[in-house]
């Protein structure tokens, strides 16, 4: 016998109308391109969306087409996500970082039909415009006093004025919740990028877990901001849990610098801040340059790379502001384990406590994990033991859009998700990244962590970026060289990172050399790319025994 309950479908378009309902008067405001502060709420947000599926309409987009953006993290960006995905089509988020190739085999796979453009990306779509095969129109995100004068652009509308001659009024359509809503694709750092296409469904699970008190906890008392990019897998899916929370929304544009992320943080009383380690990097340093402090941001929570144990440690003990970890990835739509400690783990020293919130936390309700073997045999769960991370969920995807080949190697034969990560899970459920499969280093038959050294690296206090790399030994197969980027005016010595790893690891697990540079490369979503420094160094020589 069946529960007699009501059947309510989950889609995105109740987000937003629940927020302009019960929550209509809380604030969101922006960075626009132009440079202005932009304000309104939740309920002009509402209504603008609703003016934005009219227009999709009228411009002939049907459900389940493809609409991209190339944007920032402003209010019209967010419009973007309602008024797509409400009106029945696809948000596709394009990562304008990407290489230009990827972003013509992005558009062109995922068949867009539309694409929104703010007006700092217009020069990429113009080198492009030309190979872009299924692009009707092209809507730059600016009013018409912005856009550009001339441009190779063919025939570009104007999105203020697109949403000015629209009605307000739009009845979101109602259909099953397993609808695609939103596509993104990895950043393709093998082969070509990969599409992750999620549901209403799964967007909205996402959402109510991102609220949850044990969680990332966003609440309606909070002033929320998503440094992490709406480009990028949804911002983490914030966007959405902040409509269903009815919280404040602050969105900072284009200006990412340290100075200006923390003006917008006082002047906006921001509570809550997400971003990837290298923005905090940014802030920190134009903290200690200034000596200001945070008036209003509580908490953040951090995630695309390790943060070090070393900055938890300063963001808490120096300013007041609690670092949780998160972890996930583009497939599983991202988060999936959050570093939130449990009642008997703050029981703990703070030396211990600080260890478990620079691993990447237990998984949310409902996300399962394992680690295997090489043969796929599950492995303990006792800290200790590494392997293979898999994972499955109802936010997770079960193959990649259009793409076979990459989804038969992608899934075992249960339907996990193999991540490509090595990790450990501990007694509490904690998991932690040991590094990429790719990224492991060899030497003598032995493997060797990459993030264990750089995590060590980065406690010394002269050092803010480091990355540990596998490179051809004629000995040993390979060794591993540390890469540094030294804080500024600072000139640590090899002698002193070199003896500093040696008091934690093994002999044989000390890199051989130590090389300094003046940044490193990043991916389009902030890590560190590896496979760049092994080409830049692969001729490297290594120092006599």
């Amino acid at each position: 016998m069946f529960g007699l309950m009501m059947e309510r479908p989950l889609l995105i378009s109740s987000l937003i109308d629940y927020a302009a309902k019960y929550h209509g008067r809380s604030e969101i405001v922006s960075r626009t391109v132009e440079g202005r502060i932009h304000r309104y709420n939740w309920a002009d947000a509402q209504a603008r969306a609703k003016r934005l599926a009219n227009a999709l309409q009228r411009l002939g987009i049907r459900r389940g087409d493809r609409v991209a953006t190339l944007a920032w993290n402003t209010h019209r960006h967010l419009e973007l996500y309602y008024g797509i995905s409400g009106m029945g089509a696809i948000s596709h988020t394009i990562n304008p970082r990407l290489a230009s190739d990827q972003l013509r085999y992005i558009m062109n796979h995922a068949e867009d039909a539309l694409l929104f453009v703010d007006l700092t990306f217009v020069p990429i779509v113009e080198a492009l415009m030309a190979e872009l095969k299924t692009i009707r129109h092209v809507v730059v995100m600016t009013d018409e006093a912005s856009m550009p004068a001339q441009t190779a652009l063919r025939a570009p509308l104007c999105y203020e004025t697109l949403l000015a001659g629209e009605s307000p009024s739009f009845e979101w359509p109602t259909f099953d919740e397993k609808t695609a809503s939103s596509l993104c694709y990895t950043s393709g750092t093998t082969g070509n990028p990969k599409g992750a296409l999620f549901s209403h469904r799964s967007t909205m699970l996402h959402a109510y877990f991102m609220c949850m008190a044990d969680f990332v906890a966003i609440a309606r008392s909070d002033s929320v901001c998503p440094v992490v990019p709406m480009f990028h897998v949804n911002a983490w899916g914030v966007p959405y849990a902040v409509a269903m929370a009815g919280a404040k929304l602050v969105l900072p544009g284009s200006k990412l610098d340290g100075a200006s992320l923390h003006e917008l943080f006082e002047s906006e009383g921001v509570t809550l801040n997400l971003g990837v380690p290298t923005v905090w990097l940014g802030l920190l340093r134009y903290l200690d340059e200034t000596g200001k402090r945070f008036s209003s941001l509580q908490r953040t929570l951090c995630g695309g790379s390790a943060m070090p144990e070393t900055m938890i440690r300063t963001l808490e003990e120096r300013y007041d502001v609690r670092v949780t970890h998160g972890w996930g990835m583009t497939e599983m739509s991202p988060v999936g384990t959050i570093s939130a400690l449990l009642p008997e783990q703050r029981a703990l020293p703070k030396e211990v406590q600080y260890a478990s919130q620079a691993k990447q936390g237990r998984p949310m309700f409902n996300v399962e994990l394992k680690i295997v073997d090489e043969n796929g045999v599950a492995l303990p769960h006792d800290g200790v033991s590494r392997g293979e991370l898999l994972v499955r969920g109802p936010w997770v995807i079960r193959e990649y859009y259009k793409d076979e080949a990459a989804s038969r190697v992608a899934f075992d034969n249960e339907g996990w998700f193999r991540t490509g990560d090595i990790a450990t899970i501990d007694e509490y459920g904690f998991m932690q990244i040991v590094d990429r499969q790719k990224d492991l280093i060899k030497s003598g038959g032995e493997w060797i962590s990459s993030i264990d050294i750089e995590n060590i690296a980065i406690a010394h206090p002269d050092i803010a970026e480091a990355a540990a790399i596998g490179l051809p030994h004629p000995r040993w197969g390979e060794r591993p060289l540390l890469v540094v980027v030294p804080k500024p005016g600072r000139h640590p010595s090899k002698v002193e990172i070199l003896s500093l790893i040696a008091e934690r690891v093994a002999k044989w697990q000390v890199p051989d050399d130590v090389l300094f540079v003046d940044e490193l490369p990043h991916t389009a979503t902030g890590k560190v790319m590896k496979r760049s420094l092994r080409d830049r160094f692969g001729d490297f020589t290594w120092p006599a025994a």
